[in-house]
């Protein structure tokens, strides 16, 4: 059997691990990485990623592989006009670096207020905030909501000026709601040393820090071309992706 020929466009945020899964792979993966912070504006982020869809030539792939979470619900009414899409059923990309939506429940529950590192979520924000000649980068992904945002003007025609600004307020808030951060570790990323600069920003905000082994298996089996439906959706040509309000996270219905 030939190998699979697949179409990945995925979120930057997960760069490494996707090229580190992808040169293990015996599929053929043509790579396509957009910017991290699409979900910031779901409506505009989901349509980015359909016009990436959109220009794939038809026939050309056995499958394109979306390489998102729910996030926001940016999948949603995502379609595929000519060639199945592959999703990993994940809430958020954490769970791509954690190896299965059950593992992150599980994380998630033992310890919600925990803030989860990559180095991915190291980097990425650092290279938005020298593009935008900040002058140095931050540790935290970039919050785009200010008074100019498309999501504050909103706030202001539903609910008005004054409870728009508090709940500019509120959501610039947000990082002091947690009380540890998380290393996801991967033993092809220990040069970077994320581990020192996570110890750094825990020690900054008063988090306790804690490393996590990270677990490629979603990843991989996602680029190998083995999609069992409990960790993947397969979306088929004149379908769309919608919200399913239960553990499987994503399915799809009639475009």
């Amino acid at each position: 059997m030939p190998p699979l020929r697949l179409k990945v466009i995925a979120c930057e945020i997960a760069l490494r691990e996707i090229c580190f899964a992808a040169a293990r792979s015996p599929s053929v993966v043509d790579l396509d990485f957009l910017p991290q912070g699409l979900h910031d504006t779901p409506g505009q982020g989901r349509d980015e990623i359909q016009r990436r869809v959109d220009a794939v030539p038809a026939a050309k792939y056995d499958a394109i592989l979306i390489g998102y979470g729910l996030c926001s619900s940016i999948l949603k009414e995502l379609h595929a006009p000519h060639t199945r899409l592959i999703i990993p059923r994940a809430h958020d990309c954490i769970t791509f670096f954690l190896g299965s939506k059950e593992r992150y429940q599980q994380c998630f529950s033992a310890r919600p207020g925990t803030y989860y590192f990559t180095s991915g979520w190291l980097e990425v924000p650092k290279r938005r905030a020298a593009e935008a000649s900040a002058g140095h980068g931050t540790f935290l992904p970039a919050r785009t909501l200010s008074v100019a945002s498309e999501e504050y003007r909103r706030w202001v025609e539903k609910f008005g000026e004054d409870q728009a600004r508090y709940l500019l307020e509120v959501m610039g808030d947000w990082a002091n709601h947690y009380t540890h951060g998380t290393l996801i570790d991967f033993d092809f990323t220990r040069p970077l040393d994320c581990q020192a600069e996570v110890q750094r920003i825990c020690h900054e905000k008063g988090w306790q820090f804690e490393a996590l082994p990270g677990d490629l298996g979603l990843l991989q089996r996602w680029l190998d071309g083995q999609w069992p439906a409990e960790e993947f959706l397969i979306v088929a040509p004149g379908e769309k992706v919608v919200p399913s309000f239960d553990d499987q996270i994503i399915t799809s219905t009639p475009a």
